[in-house]
């Protein structure tokens, strides 16, 4: 698909009729057959390495582009977000704005003593180990396509590497609670992910998506061109390789597809720099120039060069030119938060 997405609404406002606080966020911010040879009794004693130190040859695989480390082991153009340090960090800033955005909560879904809870995408793992403390009756696996967790854990919490877009290995009605955020860019087949994480809960459980939207706006005429030509592009390459940015409604329809019932979607708005009012808007604005520090050549830079073909040095500059302009204080810009989780029907509900 090469063509740009619709133009994303100016205005967007929650499909709940609860009482969530994060409702009202839209409003404007004031096998091999040598096996079979039975003289080993082991894999070791046949040759092969099977300490966990001897995977690092295969799933620490990576390549350097523009002083960035992309990890590889599910192929170059799986993820195009970096794996180093830099993003690590990034990644952790943004789990803080995240729960600033939901005034502290870890998600939305109404969760009722949840027993094992899946993570897709986990990232630095942050958000798994927090859910570990918070419901310590839990276990909480975190997934991702890079091993960048840290080792140091929560007795019930754990990681593996994995890939959401191929078959998942957990037996049918395995989770209470599936949690999807800021995945957007990496999962290319969301219907079969759905359909998977579907058969991976058990009746009632609940999921949970929650991604940032690729387009930035503003309600007092302060867009920065350099800015919205970032996103317009990223939009583009996104679109080339069928992975759609979130956009408003497409949380929504994509868990009505996969049979999700009591649906509920809010898209909350986030601002760019210390600009808002309202001192939560004005933290989150802060904690996203820090994190944007990094965060447009995160996205952009893989996606220019290696989508669209661009020059190294003109990905780079667009990049860093449309960081700066989100340091201009006469420049309002934010974008949007999109939250919705559903629910996996009962059966009873199933059959009426």
């Amino acid at each position: 698909m090469t063509s740009p997405p619709a133009a994303f609404p100016a205005e967007v406002t929650s499909t709940s009729t609860s009482k969530d606080p994060a409702a009202h966020y839209g409003s404007d911010i004031e096998i091999d057959p040598a096996m079979n040879d039975n003289s080993d009794s082991d894999y070791a004693s046949s040759g092969y390495e099977t300490s966990t130190e001897s995977l690092s040859s295969s799933i620490h695989e990576y390549i350097f582009e523009n002083g960035r480390r992309y990890h590889t082991y599910y192929g170059a153009n799986k993820s195009i977000i970096p794996a180093d340090e830099l993003e690590k960090d990034r990644l952790d800033i943004t789990h803080e704005i995240f729960r600033l955005t939901l005034d502290g909560k870890l998600h939305r879904a109404p969760l009722k003593d949840p027993h094992r809870i899946l993570d897709v995408g986990t990232g630095t793992g942050i958000w798994a180990i927090d859910m570990a403390d918070e419901y310590p009756q839990a276990e909480v696996i975190g997934i991702d396509l890079t091993p960048i967790q840290p080792a140091w854990l929560p007795p019930n919490c754990r990681f593996e590497l994995d890939d959401a877009d191929r078959e998942w290995t957990y037996k049918p009605g395995s989770f209470d609670f599936i949690h999807f955020r800021n995945v957007g860019q990496g999962i290319q087949d969301w219907p079969k992910a759905l359909s998977e994480a579907y058969r991976c809960m058990q009746p009632g459980a609940f999921i949970e998506i929650a991604d940032s939207g690729a387009m930035v706006y503003s309600d007092d005429g302060t867009l920065s061109d350099v800015c919205k030509h970032y996103f317009d592009l990223l939009n583009v390459a996104m679109n080339k390789i069928n992975r759609l940015p979130m956009q408003a409604g497409l949380q929504k329809d994509r868990l009505e597809k996969a049979g999700f019932v009591d649906i509920d979607a809010v898209a909350i708005k986030e601002p760019w720099g210390p600009w808002a009012k309202e001192k939560r808007l004005k933290r989150i604005g802060l904690m996203n120039l820090l994190q944007s520090q990094t965060a447009f050549h995160a996205y952009g830079y893989a996606a220019f060069t290696r989508i669209l073909g661009m020059d190294s040095e003109e990905a780079d500059k667009l990049c860093h030119d449309a960081y700066q302009s989100t340091l201009s204080k006469n420049s309002h810009m934010y974008y949007f938060h999109y939250v919705a989780y559903g629910r996996k029907p009962r059966k009873e509900e199933l059959e009426v």
